[in-house]
């Protein structure tokens, strides 16, 4: 008996910019899977309604309705995809959005072939998780709630750095390091990787400091990245 053919997996590419479908398209469908787009988010909503798709890769700015307008209006439906918010705008309010309306990822377009699908294929793979929970917004104060998983961790990295981007490079890499060891430290000892256990991280954005607690359900656990512009690199983490 012949083995069974697999399906390969959809994937609903919204942008209202037509050559970033194309190419995101015939990416993807190169690559096996299968590709449809919608020019905008009232073309995503009727797509999503007559079939159901595995990925939605989701621009932000469109006409009519936007991609967080998407994502709101999909958030609590029966059959909705894992989505990509795929954007040039990384201002840290519309990152923050995206995640609080339960975005999967933010990724920084454009992005290299290759990369897009890594992302997709880990995406697609990885299990389903908890939601991150933003539990402030403000430019000057943002705050997470993030359960103990490496999974969530992940994510959680992708997101800071779309936060950091008005760092020097050099920092912005330093920053993200020490920030991973902390969190990961945080999920796997203090939080026992449990995910129904949280890690509480807060950004305090001042305009001569930058300062991160990452805070863990273990018995009186935290730490500390502190960054002033004087530095150039964060200073020794420190628990408090």
């Amino acid at each position: 008996m012949p083995a069974r053919a697999v399906k390969p997996a959809s994937v609903l590419v919204v942008d209202d910019d037509r050559t970033t479908r194309h190419v995101v398209r015939s990416v993807l469908a190169k690559a096996g899977y299968d590709v449809r787009v919608a020019k905008d988010g009232v073309e995503a909503i009727d797509r999503l309604r007559t079939k159901k798709y595995d990925l939605m890769l989701l621009d932000v700015w469109m006409p009519r309705l936007d991609g967080i307008g998407v994502l709101d209006r999909i958030k609590r439906a029966k059959r909705k995809p894992r989505v990509i918010v795929l954007t040039s705008d990384d201002t840290p309010g519309t990152v923050l959005r995206a995640i609080r309306q339960r975005a999967h990822q933010f990724v920084h377009k454009p992005i290299e072939p290759p990369a897009l699908i890594s992302l997709v294929r880990e995406t697609l793979k990885a299990p389903p998780q908890a939601p991150i929970e933003v539990i402030s917004a403000r430019p000057d104060w943002v705050e997470l709630s993030v359960p103990c998983t490496r999974e969530a961790a992940d994510r959680l990295q992708s997101v800071m750095a779309q936060l950091d981007t008005d760092l020097p490079e050099g920092l912005r890499e330093s920053v993200a390091y020490a920030f991973r060891e902390l969190l990961l430290n945080a999920v796997e000892w203090g939080g026992k990787l449990d995910p129904k256990r949280t890690v509480r991280i807060s950004c305090l954005r001042a305009k001569r400091m930058l300062l991160y607690r990452i805070a863990d359900p273990g018995p009186g656990s935290g730490w500390r990245i502190s960054i002033t512009p004087r530095s150039a690199t964060p200073t020794t983490p420190s628990s408090t």
